[in-house]
């Protein structure tokens, strides 16, 4: 029921009380008492289901509020979880790159932690956006400036790409900057 309905029938069953409590003090009749007795029962009864409900419905409001707020809080942790062991071969790489001196190993050693990086993100479902070469798109581009284009073929296209765009399963996260060929 709602509370209006309740409320409604309350008034009802205290106008029904009060009336039969003018008769009641007109007459002793025994059979007008326990209606009376049966309606402040039922009024009690409902009033009861009444402020069970509401108790019940501002528990669960605070207990869906408090859940809420869990999980914003927690709702990063699986990528920097996955992310830390990124962090530790970066600081493996940084020690090698002190201690040494050869150019080809500190170069395959970052190379490694970029392909790690590349592969963890991808797992998490971060795609990188291909834009070079296809036709400009509002929707997922950022033209930050237009150039001359090349050939005839290329007006309209991206020519040179700025900043990368990606996807987050299949979502788009960040837009391309991009230059595009007029």
């Amino acid at each position: 029921m709602e509370e209006k309905e309740i409320l409604e029938k309350n008034d009802t069953i205290n106008e029904t009380l009060e009336n039969n409590t003018d008769e009641n003090a007109a007459s002793t009749n025994g059979a007008e008492v326990s209606e009376v007795e049966k309606l402040t029962a039922e009024l009690s009864e409902q009033k009861d289901k009444y402020l069970r409900l509401m108790a019940e419905f501002d528990n669960f409001r605070r207990r869906t509020a408090k859940e809420r707020l869990e999980l914003i809080q927690t709702a990063g942790k699986d990528i920097v979880v996955s992310l830390l062991d990124v962090l530790d071969d970066c600081d493996r790489a940084e020690k090698q790159l002190q201690s040494n001196a050869d150019i080809a190993v500190q170069k395959e050693g970052i190379q490694l932690v970029f392909n790690k990086i590349r592969s963890t993100l991808h797992g998490k479902g971060v795609k990188a956006m291909e834009s070079i070469h296809t036709e400009f798109d509002a929707e997922k581009h950022e033209a930050i400036t237009e150039i001359p284009a090349p050939t005839e073929k290329l007006k309209g296209k991206v020519l040179d790409e700025v900043m990368k765009g990606y996807y987050l399963n299949d979502k788009i996260v960040r837009f391309a900057k991009v230059v595009v060929g007029n």
